[in-house]
């Protein structure tokens, strides 16, 4: 099984995700903080990139969030608005009968998240 997801998110998602997660942060919402801080911009919520991990793993096995049993990921690097997130991925094996797979989340070569497992099953 193959995986991969394009997404953007646009200059606005994080703060439509701060107000979904309660997550305020400034360094996600406030580009002018973020900047005062050593950051090149506001960056995206951890969790909204690890969401399109499995959003990826998900729609691979045919659109059932029951499917994805578990996941485990690595963040990695910063993610930005406005640039593409690249999710991939490759089926590794099997565990306990579920299909594990392996994947990535990149903006260029900016890899957000790395060394994510999934592991999927059939929905009930």
């Amino acid at each position: 099984m193959q995986v991969e997801l394009k997404v953007t998110p646009d200059k606005y998602l994080p703060h439509r995700y701060a107000g979904a997660s309660g997550d305020f942060n400034p360094i996600h919402i406030d580009k002018e903080f973020a900047e005062q801080v050593g950051l090149p911009s506001n960056i995206l919520h951890g969790l909204y990139s690890m969401a399109q991990v499995a959003r990826a793993c998900t729609t691979a096995a045919g659109g059932d969030p029951r499917s994805l049993r578990r996941l485990s990921v690595q963040f990695r690097g910063m993610g930005l608005p406005e640039q593409e997130i690249v999710v991939t991925g490759a089926d590794t094996g099997e565990r306990d009968g579920r299909t594990v797979l392996g994947l990535e989340a990149a903006q260029g070569d900016n890899k957000i998240i790395k060394n994510a497992e999934a592991e999927l099953t059939s929905a009930p």
